[in-house]
């Protein structure tokens, strides 16, 4: 394997491991976690900024798996990261509480708490008895991968005109998680919609 792209996968029962060396800052995706400035750092949010005159440069805000300290940093264009390695366990979304969302590991059975901060936009897109993946750095819980698309129910839509199937408009809807998706103005509470959980798009009807 080249040496930027070493991995190694488990799969069936047992936890998927994957090992990254280096990556390029466009591979970078939130909840993704680099060996920067002597510790490790997960992505919160990622902006991709393209001044027109200048170089493109990727502003990324990160927090510190192990302090919990947030901060900013713009990285350029093409530029390399160090990947720090990172381990994917199945799990639960069980509930949440004033100040931490938990889970349960589908294997073991213990129970993983994160706070609101560590699941960034992630914990919009919760419902109760998610199938998740909880993502480790140096064995430590840092965030969750969700699946690419979901199902859900939405709970509030404003009332559609007739004829506006046909005009490609969208309208903020609210799902059962709280969330809110751009839909087209033909859905309706009560109708349950696949969502894209990196963007927050609707994608269609289920």
């Amino acid at each position: 394997f080249p040496p930027s792209r070493l991995f190694s996968l488990l799969s069936g029962t047992f936890p998927i491991v994957i090992f990254f060396d280096l990556m390029l800052i466009s591979d970078l995706k939130k909840g993704r976690a680099i060996n920067w400035k002597n510790g490790v750092w997960a992505a919160v949010d990622i902006t991709f900024v393209n001044p027109g005159k200048g170089s493109a440069f990727y502003r990324v805000k990160l927090r510190n798996v192990e302090t919990g300290q947030s901060v900013e940093n713009t990285f350029k264009s093409g530029e390399n990261l160090d990947e720090a390695s990172v381990e994917l366990k199945d799990a639960q979304y069980l509930y949440c509480d004033s100040s931490n969302y938990h889970f349960m590991d589908s294997h073991s059975y213990e129970q993983v708490a994160l706070s609101a901060e560590a699941l960034s936009a992630t914990k919009g897109f919760l419902s109760d008895n998610s199938e998740v993946r909880l993502q480790y750095v140096n064995g430590r819980p840092v965030g969750v991968v969700l699946p690419p698309k979901m199902v859900f129910t939405v709970t509030d839509a404003p009332p559609g005109v007739k004829g506006d199937s046909a005009t490609g408009k969208t309208m903020a809807v609210t799902i059962e998680t709280g969330a809110t998706s751009m839909a087209p103005l033909f859905v309706k509470t009560g109708d349950k919609i696949r969502v894209n959980t990196e963007t927050g798009e609707y994608v269609e009807r289920a």
